[in-house]
Order: structure tokens, then C-alpha cells, then sequence
């Protein structure tokens, strides 16, 4: 082999080592350099309303008075609750006010506890960590929007419509106009409460949108699987967002096995399960928050097995041994993970 080239493997050897496998990679060559995660704030709770019967609005402002970091509408913020779980809320404040963010939490009876912890412990004056904020619902330009909320997908919608301006149209609907939370805040939106009206017809709604809008569609599984299947029938010119705040379904999924590598025990993920519902049967404090794929707070490491990664986070290195446990699967029969 020329020298040449011996010295150039011997270079390539020498960076994989230092930026790639060896201890220092991940100071020197972090896995995702571009993206930001946001930062992390310690908050202190200004106040707190109640803009329908089961939901709590909080306003959060930094403990020392300063700005907290801008943001855009769509944007959430991670939070860190008192008992150690961790769940994402959209910041439905006014993006030009600094000094504050507010989000609105809805109660959820018979939820994993997290609404429930916020509803009935906190308190003005708590400290409360977070962490933002992140943006994965981004308002795009448009010509025109339509808006359609479900419920307390008002939430990211809200800040939304205050942007869009004259440009935008807000079809508001909830089981009724009590539980639908900041009515007072939108006089010109589209008011359709089911005991009213019956429930939105979603097709005939997004039908009346303009040539090329950009429609956003925030609210309950059965709203945004009805505004997927007609959008693009009814206009290929524009486009759709929606964001939901529960798990979505499992599609082609098939079973397979998880080993525990720490502990040796092994379970069954169903075709129709997350891998990280199964690994909550035998691990029930695993980290985890969105259950969409996107914040990675599930993140696990693989030590064998190919992954089917269905998350909108991790990057092309870090796939080759990480795998967010709420979305993705194995492509065989067996991962083990570093758990």
C-alpha cells in the first residue's frame, strides 16, 4: 500500500477515534450540533385561572423577572412536575410578551397523572421547572389559513390565529361552549359546540378553505384521522398540520421481543402495542413524555437488533444504536436494549 495512503487511513483512524467512538465524541462531535432543544428554565407559577371547569391556564414567569426566551406560535414547552413525570403543554400566551408564558392544562380523570398532579397540587408561587421552548407545529406562510380546533386543541391554535390575522379563520368546536376554554379570547371565530350544532362535519369545514391554504388542524384522534383522509382530495394545492395530544395508533406493526440487557428479562411487544407500553409492564418508572416520536425523552440504547424508527428526532448517527421507545419497532423478531 503506498504511504500515501497508509497516512490518510491512519488520519481516518485517528478522527473516528476522537470524534466518533472515543470518550471525548460527544463534547467534541455531538450527535445532533444543529438542532436545539430548547433551554432549560426554572419558573416560578404567577397565576392561576380556570377558563372552563376542567382546565387550569398557568402563567409562568422567570424568578428574577427577566425575559424568558422567545418563541412562535405552535411552540411547547417540556414540564417537569414534582413527582419526576414529564409532559409537553403548548404555550397559548402572546409570543410578544416576554416577561410570561401560559399554558392550559385539561383535566384527565382517568389519565397516567400528570393533569391530575397540576390540577390539584399546585399552587401561586411554586417553582416549577420547564424546558423550551421547542416548535413542532410551525406556522407556515400562506396565502390564506384555516384553523380548526377540537376541545383544548385551542391551545396551540390560539396564538396562531392572533398571528394569522386577517389572513385566518378559526372553526372553534367542543362538546359545549363551558367546556371550551378562552371563548372570551376569540370574537370572531366559528363557534360549534356539539350540543348545539352536532358534531363538525370535518370534510365540509376544510372544503370551504381557500385554493392553497394552509390548514392546521389541532384536536381529538377522531378530528385529525377525518382532516387526513379528505385534505388533499379536496385541494392538492394546499396543505395540512395537525398535532395531537395523544398517542397515535400503531400501524403495521407486528410482535416481537425486547430483552432487557441489564436485568436479562424479555417481553412481548404486540403488533398493536408501543414497545414502550410493553416495557412499562416490567419497568413502570421508564422516562417517557410526548408518545409521538419527538421529544425524546424514551430514548433507549440498542445494543443488538434492527430498529424500524418511526420518530421525527433522532439523527442518522444516532440510529445506528438509539431508538425512542414510544414509536418504533423491531424489523425482526428481537431488539435487546440497553435497559
Amino acid at each position: 500500500m503506498p504511504a500515501s495512503l497508509r497516512m490518510l487511513g491512519g488520519m481516518m483512524d485517528a478522527y473516528k477515534q476522537l470524534f466518533v467512538s472515543g470518550r471525548a465524541a460527544r463534547l467534541l462531535s455531538p450527535s445532533n450540533p444543529v438542532r436545539r432543544s430548547g433551554f432549560e428554565l426554572a419558573t416560578v407559577v404567577e397565576r392561576l385561572e380556570r377558563p372552563a371547569p376542567d382546565v387550569l391556564a398557568v402563567a409562568l414567569r422567570a424568578p428574577d423577572g427577566r425575559d424568558l426566551p422567545s418563541w412562535r406560535p405552535g411552540a411547547h414547552v417540556d414540564v417537569f412536575l414534582p413527582s419526576g413525570r414529564q409532559r409537553q403543554y403548548s404555550l397559548c400566551g402572546d409570543p410578544r410578551d416576554r416577561t410570561r408564558y401560559r399554558i392550559a392544562v385539561r383535566l384527565i380523570p382517568d389519565g397516567e397523572g400528570g393533569s391530575r398532579e397540576l390540577h390539584e397540587s399546585l399552587r401561586v408561587g411554586d417553582r416549577m421547572r420547564i424546558r423550551g421552548p421547542r416548535n413542532a407545529f410551525t406556522l407556515v406562510d400562506a396565502p390564506s389559513y384555516l384553523f380548526l380546533a377540537g376541545g383544548i386543541g385551542i391551545t396551540p391554535i390560539l396564538p396562531m390565529v392572533r398571528a394569522a390575522g386577517s389572513r385566518g379563520r378559526l372553526v372553534y368546536a367542543g362538546r359545549s361552549r363551558a367546556t371550551m376554554p378562552f371563548l372570551d379570547e376569540l370574537p370572531d371565530a366559528e363557534i360549534r359546540p356539539d350540543d348545539e350544532l352536532g358534531p363538525p362535519d370535518v370534510a365540509a369545514i376544510i372544503a370551504s378553505a381557500a385554493p392553497g391554504a394552509a390548514v392546521y388542524v389541532c384536536g381529538p384522534p377522531a378530528m385529525l384521522a377525518a382532516a387526513q383522509r379528505c385534505r388533499f382530495t379536496l385541494d392538492p394545492t394546499g396543505s395540512l398540520h395537525t398535532e395531537r395530544f395523544s398517542a397515535p395508533p400503531v400501524v403495521d406493526g407486528r410482535a416481537f421481543d425486547l430483552t432487557l440487557a441489564r436485568s436479562g428479562r424479555t417481553v412481548r411487544v404486540g403488533a398493536e402495542e408501543t414497545a414502550l407500553t410493553a416495557v412499562r409492564r416490567v419497568l413502570p418508572d421508564v422516562n417517557y413524555s410526548c408518545r409521538q416520536g419527538f421529544c425524546g425523552t424514551c430514548k433507549v440504547g440498542v445494543r443488538a437488533g434492527d430498529v424500524d424508527h418511526r420518530d421525527r428526532l433522532l439523527t442518522a448517527a444516532e440510529r445506528e444504536n438509539r431508538m425512542l421507545l414510544c414509536v418504533s419497532r423491531a424489523c425482526g423478531d428481537a431488539l435487546v436494549l440497553d435497559l
